[in-house]
């Protein structure tokens, strides 16, 4: 039985049209390090300081990278706002209503993470039972240490009682390390059916408004 999902936001709750990853090359083209596409989406759904720091291969630089990112991003959402992927918050509606807890995981910090949701109008306690950050937990996937900490907020001890889902290869990474139940990769975001195959996830869905429907 599932008591706790463990949900990605970019591309997997909240649709945001790719810009954190238009922003993310942007950002390390224009500190001379440019990366192929193909780099950049291995690095879909990692932290952000790690994903800066791998992609330059100047960790010297990731705090201010980290700023410039912070700083194009939240001018990107303002340009073009974040929105909830359409029937996502009925889904996560009724997987609370039915007694899973959610929460929500990201490899955004603070100050992505909470003008985002606040722009969307979610409110942990109120429409998920709490968000995660990566810095927060102590690292980003493919580590599990996101899903851990969701399983100490909410009380949930038995991984065989969670659900993790993500749109990215990390995200199936992470949920596999973790030792969740289900770990489902969702087509909504920016990675492919084969990419998420390719990690064994044991579902992969069009999007989490799938969710209340597996078993």
């Amino acid at each position: 039985m599932i008591r706790l999902a463990a949900l990605d936001i970019a591309g997997t709750t909240v649709a945001e049209d790719n810009q954190v990853y238009r922003v993310l090359a942007d950002v390390v083209a224009a500190h001379g390090t440019p990366a192929a596409e193909a780099d950049i989406r291995r690095w879909m759904g990692a932290d952000k300081r790690e994903a800066l720091a791998a992609l330059t291969g100047d960790p010297s630089a990731v705090e201010e990278l980290h700023g410039r990112f912070v700083t194009s991003l939240r001018a990107a959402y303002e340009r073009q706002p974040p929105r909830p992927i359409p029937g996502v918050p009925q889904a996560i509606a009724a997987l609370r209503e039915s007694g899973v807890r959610v929460v929500l995981t990201t490899g955004f910090d603070r100050q992505i993470t909470d003008p985002l949701l606040d722009a969307i109008g979610w409110r942990a306690g109120e429409d998920v039972d709490a968000v995660v950050c990566a810095v927060e937990a102590g690292g980003g996937r493919p580590l599990p240490n996101m899903i851990h900490r969701a399983m100490e907020l909410t009380g949930v001890t038995d991984p065989g009682e969670v659900l993790a889902a993500g749109d990215t290869a990390l995200d199936i990474q992470a949920g596999r390390a973790a030792g969740a139940a289900m770990v489902v990769g969702v087509l909504s975001g920016a990675q492919t059916r084969a990419e998420l195959a390719a990690e064994h996830p044991t579902h992969i869905v069009a999007d989490v408004t799938r969710l209340p429907l597996l078993e």
